[in-house]
C-alpha cells in the first residue's frame, strides 16, 4: 500500500524508503538467523538425547501433527459448545503446532521469494526467467498479508482472547508457567512428567515482578501498534487503495 497517503507519511516519519527498505532487509537477515539457530537447535536436541528422526518427529514431544491433535480439535470444538469436557492437551496444542507451522511455511516462501527480489541479478544469471522475479513479487506481497491476516485473527485468538489467557500469555517472554497452571492446562503432560520423575528437574523460581512487569509493558507495547496496523490495512483495503 505504498500509493495510500497514511502509508507514504509513516515511510517518512521513519526516514523515507530508503531508511524502511534498509530495516525491512534487517529483519530478513534477522529471520533467516533465528531460522537456521532454531533447526541447528533441532538437530542438537536429536543428537543429544539420542533420538531416532521417528520419535524426534512422532514422539510425544513433536510439533508434527499427530492423530492425537485432530481428536483434541475435535473435543476443544465440543468444549465450546458446552457439549463435553476441556480436552487433556499435552505438551503442545494443535493450535500451537498450526501455529509453528504457519510460520515455518512462512519463513520459507517470503525468504526464498525475498531474496530473488534482493539479488535479482544473481538469481536470473542462474538461470531464472525474467517472469519469475513478477511472481516472487506477487508471492512475496502476498504471503506478507496473508502472515499479517493470520497473526490478527487465529494467533490473537490463542495468545490475547482465549478464556484464561486474557488479555496476554506472558510464557513467551518468561519462558515458565505455574505449576497449577500446567496441571489445569496440560494435564497429560503433568503426568507424564510426573511418572517420568522429571518433573522436579524440570521446576524452576517465579519469574521475577520486574521481568513480569516488563513483559507486560513490551507485550501491550506491542500489542497496540499491531491493533493499529491491522486498522490501517483494513482502512486501505477498503478505502483508499487504488
Amino acid at each position: 500500500f505504498s500509493n495510500v497517503g497514511v502509508f507514504q507519511t509513516l515511510g517518512l516519519l521513519l526516514g523515507g524508503y530508503e531508511v524502511t527498505g534498509f530495516i525491512h532487509r534487517l529483519g530478513a537477515v534477522v529471520t533467516f538467523l533465528y531460522f537456521g539457530l532454531h533447526l541447528g537447535a533441532v538437530l542438537r536436541k536429536k543428537r543429544q538425547q539420542r533420538l531416532s528422526w521417528r520419535d524426534l518427529l512422532t514422539g510425544e514431544d513433536t510439533l508434527m501433527p499427530r492423530k492425537q491433535d485432530f481428536v483434541e480439535f475435535a473435543q476443544t470444538i465440543r468444549w465450546f459448545l458446552g457439549r463435553g469436557p476441556q480436552p487433556r492437551y499435552g505438551r503442545w496444542t494443535y493450535w500451537e503446532k498450526f501455529d509453528y507451522f504457519a510460520v515455518f511455511w512462512g519463513v520459507f516462501i517470503i525468504g526464498s521469494s525475498g531474496l530473488i527480489l534482493w539479488f535479482p541479478t544473481f538469481f536470473t544469471a542462474l538461470g531464472l526467467p525474467g517472469w519469475a522475479i513478477n511472481v516472487a513479487t506477487i508471492v512475496h506481497s502476498d504471503e506478507a498479508l496473508l502472515a499479517v491476516g493470520f497473526i490478527f485473527t487465529i494467533h490473537f485468538f490463542n495468545t490475547h482472547f482465549r478464556p484464561g489467557k486474557y488479555p496476554m500469555d506472558t510464557v513467551i517472554f518468561t519462558g515458565r508457567v505455574s505449576l497449577e497452571e500446567l496441571k489445569e492446562e496440560r494435564p497429560r503432560e503433568y503426568e507424564r512428567l510426573v511418572q517420568s520423575g522429571k518433573l522436579e528437574e524440570r521446576l524452576r523460581p517465579a519469574p521475577p515482578r520486574r521481568l513480569e512487569r516488563s513483559a507486560r509493558i513490551f507485550g501491550f507495547t506491542a500489542l497496540g501498534i499491531g491493533i493499529l496496523t491491522i486498522l490501517l490495512i483494513v482502512y486501505a483495503m477498503l478505502l483508499a487503495f487504488r
